[in-house]
């Protein structure tokens, strides 16, 4: 019984090790601003496409946002790359959700910026993540 315990206890903190050596899920940040509230969650953020889910919800206002033109990931040089695609519901209403994919950075950037640019509003939503060490 003892070889079983320590058997899975070896297990479990393999297990610890793994998800600390490749980084925690990065967290959903949230942007309220003009009655508009934005959240975006990045789902994917490793290998040749990169994954962020985006939420927009309001009542005042008709969310006609066209995010393959408005939203840009921030390269390392400053660099600022569009949107490959856009999976989720189309410009209007005041509910929106969808996954918005960027082909990858490369190098990985220490600091992850993803940026809307929402209509009528001056300065541009801006989402930062700090990358887990690979």
């Amino acid at each position: 019984m003892s070889r079983m315990i320590r058997a899975l206890a070896l297990l479990v903190a393999f297990g610890l090790w793994s998800a600390a050596l490749t980084g925690q899920p990065l967290k959903q940040q949230t942007n309220n601003k003009d009655a508009v509230t934005v959240k975006v969650t990045p789902l994917k953020v490793e290998g040749a496409v990169w994954e962020f889910e985006i939420v927009f919800d309001t009542h005042s206002q008709d969310l006609s946002d066209d995010l393959l033109n408005a939203a840009v990931l921030v390269g390392p040089d400053g660099s600022q790359i569009k949107p490959a695609g856009w999976n989720g519901d189309p410009p209007s209403g005041h509910h929106r959700k969808g996954v918005l994919r960027f082909n990858a950075l490369n190098p990985p950037p220490d600091v992850l910026e993803l940026r809307i640019a929402r209509p009528k509003e001056p300065t541009q939503r801006a989402f930062k993540w700090t990358m887990p060490r690979q």
